[in-house]
C-alpha cells in the first residue's frame, strides 16, 4: 500500500507520542519535501530532532511536477500542494490530510484520502489502540487540535465509546 502525508497528521500525533500507529497502519509512510521541511520547523525542537530524522519509515521524496504544484498553491499550503502532486505521481493508495480545502481538491482529483481521526478510528479496529476518546483528547489538548462538538460525537459514537 502507498501512503502519502501532509504535516497535520504526523504532526499531531508526533506531539501526543503516538506517531507509531502510521507504522502499525501503513508500515511507510511517503513525504514530500516541504512537509519534512514543515515539520522539523513546526514541531517542538525535541520531537522534530528526536523523532522525523530517525524515523525510518517515514521517506521523503522529491515532487516532480512543479508546475503542478505551483498552481495547487494558489488555493493550498506548499506542504498540502507536494502532497496532493506527491500521491499522484506515485498513483498512491490513500493520502493523510485534515485540511478542508486540501481535502476538496484531493476530491477533485479523484485521490482517496482519509484524515487524522479516521487514523484514529482505523487503529482501533484494527486493535492498535483501546480507545479513541484519550487520543483525541490528548490532540485537542496537548496538539491544539480542533475537533467540533459534533464530529467528536459522531466518531466516539462510530467507535462504541
Amino acid at each position: 500500500m502507498i501512503v502519502v502525508s501532509d504535516t497535520s497528521p504526523i504532526m499531531n500525533l508526533a506531539v501526543i507520542d503516538q506517531l507509531n500507529l502510521l507504522e502499525k497502519l501503513y508500515q511507510k509512510v511517503f513525504i514530500p519535501e516541504a512537509v519534512f521541511h514543515e515539520l522539523l520547523t513546526t514541531l517542538p525542537e525535541s520531537a522534530a530532532g528526536r523523532v522525523i530524522p530517525k524515523t525510518l519509515w517515514l521517506e521523503k521524496r522529491i515532487v516532480a511536477n512543479q508546475s503542478l504544484v505551483d498552481s495547487l498553491i494558489l488555493e493550498l499550503d506548499l506542504g498540502e500542494a507536494e502532497a496532493i502532486v506527491l500521491a499522484m505521481e506515485m498513483k498512491s493508495d490513500l493520502l493523510l490530510l485534515d485540511e478542508r480545502r486540501a481535502r476538496q481538491v484531493s476530491s477533485r482529483l479523484g485521490l482517496k484520502f482519509i484524515g487524522l481521526l479516521g487514523i484514529l478510528v482505523e487503529a482501533k479496529q484494527k486493535g492498535y489502540i483501546g480507545a479513541v476518546k484519550p487520543i483525541i483528547d490528548d490532540l485537542m489538548v496537548k496538539a491544539g487540535f480542533w475537533v467540533g462538538n459534533r464530529l467528536y460525537t459522531r466518531i466516539l459514537r462510530e467507535v462504541k465509546e
